[in-house]
């Protein structure tokens, strides 16, 4: 694993821009800004400044909507599978390019921390923090010491770290406002929020304090957690090629539903319950005498889009 702390020009995601980013591709445009004639053309395709191509190149990448590849030095950008499936549209059918649907956010925020080769704040927060209720000096303090321990690279100097996690508080919180700042204000800035902060994972106290429960998370759809579950499932099982899963490893280990949706014991239970029921015994699971473990049909095991297709095709 490297450390990446850096890269998105402290913009936070924005609606619309991982859309932007898979249109502009296909309309055969770069996203590098090392080439001056490129760059031109990104700022006029895109509507924004020089740094928020960056940025959205930056979200782009860490989403997994789009690939890069290096070939002789020179970069390029591809959209992903995952891309064309949300954004573009397999065979014409595009699914949610607007990000309207709650589950379309759910997907995003999965993808962009279930990643085990780049570090960021936000991917150390989901998958290896344990804190409910924290500062944000805790937090960055927890970060560095944590990075120290998983990165092979330089994870870089104190402010580049405090400023990644800002963005990434950015990102996942929508910004809190006193009485007072409320009445003053002429201009809703909700209208400008991440898509990630209507999700609620993480909420500003003010004062530097936040909050982020492990919970049961209903409004979490059913198909986007299967299809999460089974990407999970899939690395947990390539090697021991049993369709077994354990619950615990379900809950708290790195990159498990649990962790990225912050899930407590008993919202895991829940939705494992759910998922039960809704595959008609495909996904199952017993806890008996202390075991609990998750049998997943190899089919299914083998088939998580059919869980996004059955989503977007149902709403």
């Amino acid at each position: 694993m490297k450390a990446k702390f850096t890269g998105h020009d402290t913009f936070p995601l924005r609606y619309g821009w991982l859309y932007k980013a898979v249109n502009h591709l296909n309309n055969k445009g770069k996203l590098q800004t090392s080439n001056e004639q490129s760059t031109r053309d990104a700022i006029v395709e895109l509507g924004v400044g020089k740094n928020m191509v960056n940025a959205i190149r930056y979200w782009a990448e860490a989403t997994s909507i789009i690939d890069v590849t290096n070939k002789a030095n020179v970069i390029e950008h591809t959209v992903s599978e995952t891309g064309q499936y949300l954004f573009e549209g397999l065979g014409g059918n595009e699914r949610d390019p607007y990000l309207e649907k709650v589950g379309s956010i759910w997907l995003v925020h999965f993808w962009l921390n279930f990643d085990s080769k780049l570090l960021t704040s936000y991917r150390y927060f989901f998958n290896f923090s344990n804190i409910q209720h924290f500062e944000k000096s805790k937090l960055t303090s927890d970060c560095i010491e944590t990075a120290k321990k998983l990165v092979s690279n330089d994870i870089g100097n104190e402010s580049t770290i405090k400023k990644d996690i800002d963005c990434f508080l950015n990102t996942y919180c929508k910004k809190f406002k006193s009485a007072s700042v409320k009445k003053k204000s002429g201009v809703d800035e909700d209208h400008f929020t991440s898509p990630l902060a209507e999700l609620n994972l993480i909420q500003d106290n003010g004062g530097g304090f936040y909050v982020s429960d492990l919970t049961e998370r209903p409004e979490l759809p059913i198909d986007i957690f299967i299809y999460c579950l089974i990407k999970f499932a899939q690395i947990e099982t390539a090697e021991s090629k049993i369709n077994n899963v354990d619950f615990e490893s379900l809950l708290t280990k790195p990159y498990s539903p649990g962790r990225i949706f912050r899930l407590s014991e008993s919202g895991l239970g829940q939705k494992l319950d759910e998922a039960q029921e809704y595959t008609a015994g495909d996904i199952s699971w017993i806890d008996s005498l202390g075991l609990r473990q998750v049998k997943i049909d190899l089919n299914t095991l083998n088939s998580p889009i059919a869980f996004l297709d059955k989503y977007y095709g149902n709403n």
